[in-house]
């Protein structure tokens, strides 16, 4: 007999089998493994060896009932699936929808027509704006029947399909008559409006996706995984975000808006419309406009976006997909830049949704975060939902800690190097396991994001100063600009160490700062005149004549830059202090990793 400790996990699943042993189990026991002949051979502590035998009858009725259960849960599966198709990977998971982050009222401008905005407005300026808004009524989609749609001629979807594709006739699922009735009743309602007709002989067809949302509320998607999956990838750039949050910030009045069902103003390609077939209760049909959840639909939209408001875009209106900010220094301003939008989507017979306005606010939420004429703010949101976390138990709620943390990387210092013990605990190999230096860190954390640095966009006439460091694990930077005898902060950037980085000389690591942050912050460092701030003499190592390996390679990509080095100097503002102070341990009085 032998007799070995053995920790278990216990667990709710469906399955024939009571216990099942893996590898460190079976190499305490040292035990060899024949599947075949149905049989375990171990040595026992006398130099016998231990035999154990299954019968044969046991093992054929385990292994049916396995097959069983692996059907129902593959069934389960499926509907867990359901729930969780990535409609249009071309829309990002943060929250970006457009919101005021001030209170706000409704006015009526028609009969049973209002709209939102600031209850800080004068009763002076409220009329006037009321003026502006009765005088666009046209611009507004009160009802799905006051679309009429961007002229095809203009902008339509077209389907780019792998001609070497073999169309898919999704096997019809079956729903609860609660989905059952939600589909009729949004088949019926999508009929209505002329945004779908019936169709018969479909090449291509899929099963429709009921989404639960909020209020308990179905909403219905169509699966259109397969057809995905034939169509090639439109690259068609998104608006780089930190571009556009930089070009809203800092202006005295905001208006946030959005399209009024959107990608339903786009029409498909006759040709196409076939394609978008579907299986309803009674009948198939397909969409005559463009569906939300099929691919490159992101990226056509935004592409009629940036021929609607060419003229536009960046000077007094940021779009992004079907979200749009027109943003003024001044009422007057506004109301005449709130005028040529108007008069712009009515060119094209864009329709806006007059519930999701918001008129004439000074602070709001875009893109995640929050602008003011202040500067950049982190969202209070995301930033109390990490303050309010408790400490994280299982690898999920450290996955979710980490890309919360992602979503605030801008405004928080050193943040690789203080994420390095989480990460930890994400290896696979190890077991998990919430040390005292995760605690520290996560408590270090909440500390930062209770009160987040405010950051400012950066003037064009002055030059970004950029200050580096690197430790054991990780290389950082901070941008900064000199306004007034103080320093402001722009953006924080960071990055863990990985492979062979962690050997790098110290030098090397700090080069590889500066071109992390030229990769990262390229928009930056082509715009403006970029001074880093290092005791190092990096400069000189880059600009050696007799330079090979990775640092004549980094040094050939940062030359299309014009980057100036100068001494570090004095400190002037109390974030860049923290950043030094953070990056400093005592032994850097004589030689440290961290500058």
């Amino acid at each position: 007999m032998k007799t070995v400790v053995v920790r278990y996990l216990v667990v709710n699943a469906q399955s024939s089998y009571s216990i099942l042993i893996g590898r460190p189990t079976l190499n305490k026991l040292g035990a060899i493994v024949s599947t075949s002949h149905l049989k375990v051979k171990y040595p026992l502590p006398n130099g016998v060896v231990g035999v154990l035998r299954v019968d044969q009858e046991v093992a054929r009725k385990c292994y049916g009932d396995s097959l069983k259960a692996r059907r129902r849960l593959y069934t389960a599966q499926v509907e867990k699936e359901v729930h969780s198709v990535d409609l249009d990977p071309r829309v990002s998971h943060f929250d970006r929808r457009p919101a005021p982050a001030e209170d706000i009222k409704k006015v009526t401008v028609a009969e049973g027509k209002k709209v939102k905005v600031s209850t800080s407005l004068s009763q002076e300026d409220a009329g006037k704006l009321i003026e502006v808004l009765k005088a666009n009524m046209s611009a507004f989609a009160w009802h799905v029947k006051d679309m009429s749609g961007v002229d095809p001629d203009f902008m339509c979807q077209k389907l780019a399909i792998d001609p070497r594709a073999k169309p898919v006739i999704q096997k019809r699922r079956k729903f609860g008559e609660e989905k059952r009735k939600a589909v009729a009743e949004e088949t019926n309602k999508l009929l209505m409006a002329e945004f779908i007709r019936e169709i018969q002989y479909p090449t291509w067809l899929a099963n429709v996706v009921m989404v639960r949302k909020s209020r308990e509320k179905l909403r219905m998607c169509t699966d259109f995984t397969d057809l995905n999956k034939a169509c090639s990838k439109d690259s068609y750039p998104l608006p780089n975000i930190d571009c556009l949050v930089d070009g809203v910030s800092g202006y005295e009045l905001l208006s946030f808006m959005d399209a009024y069902s959107g990608y339903n103003q786009i029409r498909m390609h006759p040709a196409d419309e076939d394609k978008t077939a579907f299986i309803a209760d009674q009948a198939n049909y397909c969409y005559k406009v463009m569906p939300f959840g099929l691919k490159n639909a992101g990226a056509t939209y935004q592409r009629l976006m940036d021929k609607v408001l060419v003229n536009q875009l960046g000077r007094n209106v940021e779009a992004y997909v079907d979200d749009m900010v027109v943003k003024s220094m001044s009422m007057d301003r506004h109301l005449d830049d709130l005028q040529e939008l108007f008069e712009t989507i009515g060119k094209y017979q864009l329709k806006l949704n007059p519930e999701k306005f918001s008129f004439r606010v000074q602070a709001g939420k875009f893109l995640g975060f929050l602008l003011t004429h202040r500067g950049i703010e982190a969202n209070p949101e995301k930033c109390s939902t990490i303050v309010n976390m408790r400490s994280p138990s299982i690898v999920k709620e450290v996955q979710q800690l980490t890309g919360r943390m992602a979503s605030l990387s801008r405004f928080l210092s050193k943040s690789a190097n203080k994420a390095v013990p989480l990460f930890q605990c994400l290896r696979k190999n190890d077991r998990f396991a919430w040390t005292n230096e995760c605690e520290e860190t996560f408590t270090e954390l909440k500390r930062s994001l209770a009160s987040p640095p405010i950051l400012t966009k950066p003037r064009l006439n002055l030059p970004l100063l950029i200050y580096i460091s690197a430790s054991d694990r990780a290389v950082s930077a901070v941008l900064v600009q000199e306004r007034e005898g103080t320093q402001v902060p722009v953006y924080f950037v960071s990055q863990v160490l990985q492979g062979a980085e962690v050997r790098y000389q110290k030098i090397e690591k700090l080069a590889l700062a500066i071109l992390v942050t030229a990769q990262k912050l390229r928009h930056y460092f082509q715009s403006y005149e970029v001074v880093v701030r290092t005791d190092h003499p990096i400069r000189q190592v880059l600009q050696k004549p007799d330079l090979a390996g990775r640092m004549m390679k980094w040094s050939v990509e940062l030359s299309e830059h014009s980057i100036k080095y100068e001494p570090r100097g004095a400190i002037k503002a109390q974030a860049l202090a923290d950043f030094v102070m953070e990056l400093t341990s005592p032994a850097d009085e004589g030689s440290t990793g961290e500058t």
